[in-house]
C-alpha cells in the first residue's frame, strides 16, 4: 500500500504540465504548437522569453525533488526514489494530455538533486559544460544521463541509486 501512495504522489506531482500552463498564463497560447511541439524548458525557451523556460525548468525540477522529498521523509529512500522514478513517468506520460509529456530531464535532475545533492549536481555540471562546447541542449542531457549510473555508482557508492540513474537514462534516450 506504501508503494502505491508512493507512486501516486509521483504521478500526480510530475504529471503537472507546468510547461503548457505557464506559456498560456503568460499569453504564448499552446506550447505544442511551436518548436518541437515538447512541454519542455527548452521548447518554451524557443519563445524568446527566457524568464518563462527558467520558471517551467524550476517547476519540473521542483516536482521531481518534491516527490522524492516528501515520501522520502514519511517512507524511506527506497519509496522516495520510486516517488522520484513515478513523478518523471508523470512528466513524460500524463494523462491530462493523452500521455504526451515532455522528455522529463528537468524533473529526473529533480529527483536526483534531492536524491545525492553530489550526483545530480555533477549532472548539472555536465549538462552546463556540454552545453557550452556545443550548443546542444538536448545532446548536454543525454551526455548527463549517460554519466549518471556512472556517477551514482562511483561517486555516491550506491547501487540503488545507480541502477535508478540508468533505468531512467534509458528511458529518456
Amino acid at each position: 500500500m506504501l508503494a502505491l501512495i508512493s507512486c501516486l504522489i509521483g504521478y500526480i506531482l510530475g504529471s503537472i504540465p507546468f510547461g503548457l500552463l505557464l506559456p498560456m498564463i503568460c499569453g504564448y497560447g499552446d506550447i505544442r504548437k511551436i518548436g518541437s511541439g515538447n512541454i519542455g524548458t527548452t521548447n518554451v525557451l524557443r519563445t524568446g522569453n527566457k524568464f518563462l523556460a527558467l520558471g517551467v525548468f524550476i517547476l519540473d525540477t521542483g516536482k521531481g525533488a518534491a516527490s522524492f522529498l516528501i515520501v522520502n521523509q514519511f517512507y524511506g529512500y527506497e519509496l522516495g526514489l520510486m516517488a522520484g522514478f513515478c513523478a518523471i513517468l508523470g512528466h513524460l506520460f500524463p494523462a491530462w494530455l493523452y500521455f504526451r509529456g515532455g522528455k522529463g530531464v528537468a524533473t529526473t535532475l529533480g529527483t536526483l538533486v534531492a536524491a545525492s545533492p553530489v550526483v545530480g549536481g555533477s549532472m548539472c555540471g555536465i549538462w552546463v559544460i556540454t552545453a557550452a562546447v556545443t550548443r546542444y541542449s538536448s545532446l548536454s542531457a543525454l551526455v548527463a544521463m549517460f554519466a549518471g549510473p556512472f556517477l551514482a555508482y562511483y561517486i555516491a557508492e550506491n547501487d540503488l541509486l545507480a541502477a535508478f540513474c540508468a533505468f531512467v537514462a534509458a528511458l529518456v534516450y
